[in-house]
């Protein structure tokens, strides 16, 4: 379901049927999203985005658009964008339209039918599709995505696979396997790889610390290794890049701020 938490009221705790509850209830989705993977404020400033995997038993999920104006639902199944995939990772490009990266990961319970993920281009529009590719062959899941000022889109698929997306031309301009300098990148629930302090930096987060992306070279450097497992990311707040580790919350101060 998707709610709206203000931080800065109360928490009453949510209520359906009640507006004056925090968080507020609005959309339930049902078996088409059972578990979020995925939840983009686009730059609009009026639409978000929920993407996730179906409930159980089931294969393919869809995407929830909600439009905080007028409080109202639009609910894609996974027939009305790629049947028997669900996305994983979504990113807003410069034109105006939604990158998504699916998995072939079925709902708890579900089987997997589709053999490899794509990445796609959906029309915000119309709320269809046009265009898709599987772009690597082979690839399961697209872990996360992440828009840069360019126009260009930065991405990681199954935890290993760095790459950079040129929406324009709907092709790869870099790629190459990170798993063997830096091991994989985290892959929770909602990973949240990418980090950006909103300065032009660009972080990535893996299982085994933090680590800094060149934006002219593509080359990542680690920056600092933690003394426990990177579960799942990330945000970054006053100076502080913030991440889960098992049942705790974790922060690394960047250098120089």
């Amino acid at each position: 379901m998707l709610e709206e938490w203000n931080p800065a009221e109360p928490w009453t705790g949510t209520e359906k049927g009640n507006p004056n509850t925090n968080p507020l209830f609005h959309f339930e989705c049902g078996t088409v999203i059972n578990r979020p993977h995925d939840l983009l404020v686009f730059p609009d400033g009026k639409t978000v985005v929920m993407a996730g995997t179906p409930g159980y038993g089931l294969t393919g999920g869809g995407l929830l658009f909600w439009d905080v104006e007028s409080g109202t639902p639009t609910l894609l199944e996974h027939t009305d964008l790629l049947p028997e995939q669900s996305t994983h990772a979504l990113a807003p490009l410069a034109d105006g339209n939604l990158l998504g990266g699916t998995t072939v990961g079925a709902g708890t319970g579900g089987q997997v039918k589709a053999e490899q993920s794509e990445l796609y281009i959906l029309d915000m529009a119309t709320r269809k599709i046009v265009w898709h590719e599987v772009v690597f062959p082979g690839v399961t899941a697209y872990t996360d995505l992440c828009a840069l000022p360019s126009g260009l889109v930065l991405g990681v698929a199954d935890q290993r696979r760095f790459f950079v997306f040129d929406p324009e031309a709907r092709a790869v301009v870099y790629e190459r396997d990170v798993e063997p300098e830096l091991g994989p990148t985290t892959s929770q629930q909602g990973p949240r790889v990418f980090v950006t302090p909103g300065d032009g930096r660009v972080f990535m987060l893996f299982r085994k610390g933090v680590a800094a992306v060149d934006l002219e070279s593509y080359q990542i450097g680690m920056v600092a290794e933690t003394p426990v497992t990177v579960d799942a990311g990330g945000d970054y707040l006053d100076g502080r890049i913030y991440f889960a580790g098992g049942s705790h919350l974790f922060s690394y101060e960047l250098p120089g701020e």
